[in-house]
């Protein structure tokens, strides 16, 4: 499991911003549940789901941002993980961009490629390897997306969100797999020691203009978006 733990270039945990974050959190003080709990609800929930510039961002550049999706929260999980000696990977994959072009400017969902660089962490726990992709959205998001739409049951894909019952999400960690963008997977990259080795054989297939629109116009409004959703559970 040594490979699970190590720290790497994008995986940067020794940095004083991450040390400075686990003591306050008291982190390194809990059992092996609650570690993941704990840091997986505030990689949730403090970190808002929005869209950083890049993918291959530090986990301290992601802790700084304050907002992730789901390569970058990823990252950010699993340096909070390995800091306090919870083993974890990262799972790769491909989806399907019906997942992000309700988020998207129209213009921008056109150029959008059809298919989507997606990861989240598997952290080892009692013999297996779990999921932890609930992670992404914060519940004050997913709040605002239901009241959004309070009738709706069964499968469901766009905001950021695919999954089997938009009335029963698995969310939360229980010592179980949680899951909030699966259902959208449409091609499986494997698994992979840490993001490093994932982002030198991957990116997102965005070029030249399109690359330059989505960095610095697009994402921010996808990002002002999904905070208009937010609002939106908080205000019903």
């Amino acid at each position: 499991m040594e490979k699970h733990l190590e720290a790497t270039a994008m995986l940067n945990y020794q940095v004083q911003e991450i040390v400075d974050l686990i003591n306050m959190r008291k982190w390194n003080k809990l059992n092996v549940f609650d570690k993941i709990g704990a840091i997986y609800d505030y990689v949730q929930n403090n970190i808002l789901f929005g869209y950083n510039k890049y993918d291959y961002i530090t986990a301290k550049q992601v802790l700084a941002d304050g907002i992730g999706q789901c390569n970058t929260k990823a990252t950010l999980l699993m340096a909070l993980l390995r800091a306090v000696g919870v083993p974890c990977r990262l799972h790769g994959t491909r989806v399907t961009r019906v997942l992000q072009c309700t988020l998207m400017p129209k213009i921008m969902a056109k150029f959008a490629p059809h298919r989507i660089i997606h990861t989240w962490v598997e952290v080892y726990y009692n013999g297996e390897w779990l999921s932890l992709e609930g992670v992404i959205t914060d519940k004050a998001y997913i709040a605002g997306l239901q009241k959004q739409y309070p009738k709706y049951k069964g499968k469901f894909i766009g905001y950021g969100v695919a999954v089997k019952d938009f009335s029963n999400l698995q969310i939360d960690w229980n010592g179980e797999n949680t899951t909030i963008q699966q259902q959208a997977v449409v091609e499986d990259l494997g698994v992979f020691d840490n993001p490093d080795e994932f982002y030198s054989q991957y990116r997102q297939e965005y070029r030249g203009l399109k690359k330059f629109i989505y960095e610095n116009i697009g994402r921010k409004k996808m990002t002002k978006k999904v905070a208009k959703i937010r609002c939106y559970g908080k205000t019903i």
